[in-house]
């Protein structure tokens, strides 16, 4: 990976993916610090993200995302993991575009398989979770769609998605 001097990593992606696992494991690599945005809200709010959703709405939740966003944007030297609707927002992927932003990408099937029994996603609570996910993934595959990087992460492991992203720009 070329040209990440004085910029973050920025890993994105629908939830299921391994952005925080992948996160840990390249700023490791990198000697670098992670942070994952969704655990520092929940450590700055005192509750979880579903919490947040239940009391205050998931439009609380998404300005507290964006208000991290613009604190993020000076940070320099981190691997970053989003949540999975964070850059969906244009302003919070203008905000953050002059880091590196990887997006993590998986098919439908095995994100299923990751998420079917998972109860701390709450833009997955319906009856017909599995269609939930898949209408959700549609509707956020435009905004996906315009990150510059992709890394496939369905069939890798954790090391060799932190691979293929440090091969970026060789």
């Amino acid at each position: 990976m070329q040209n990440t001097v004085n910029q973050n990593i920025i890993l994105t992606g629908f939830m299921g993916t391994g952005k925080s696992s992948v996160g840990r494991a390249l700023a490791e690599h990198l000697g670098w610090l992670f942070l994952d945005m969704d655990a520092l809200i929940e450590k700055r709010e005192g509750r979880s993200v579903r919490r947040i959703f239940e009391e205050a709405g998931e439009a609380t939740f998404r300005q507290l995302e964006s208000d991290l966003c613009r604190e993020l944007a000076d940070w320099r030297g981190y691997v970053i993991a989003t949540g999975g609707g964070t850059l969906v927002n244009p302003k919070n992927l203008a905000t953050l575009a002059r880091h590196h932003i990887v997006c993590l990408d998986c098919e439908p099937e095995t994100l299923w398989e990751r998420l079917a029994f998972a109860d701390d996603r709450p833009m997955l609570d319906s009856a017909d979770k599995k269609t939930r996910l898949l209408n959700l993934l549609q509707a956020r595959q435009p905004a996906y769609a315009r990150i510059q990087h992709h890394v496939d992460a369905t069939r890798l492991s954790i090391d060799e998605v932190v691979d293929k992203i440090l091969r970026m720009g060789e």
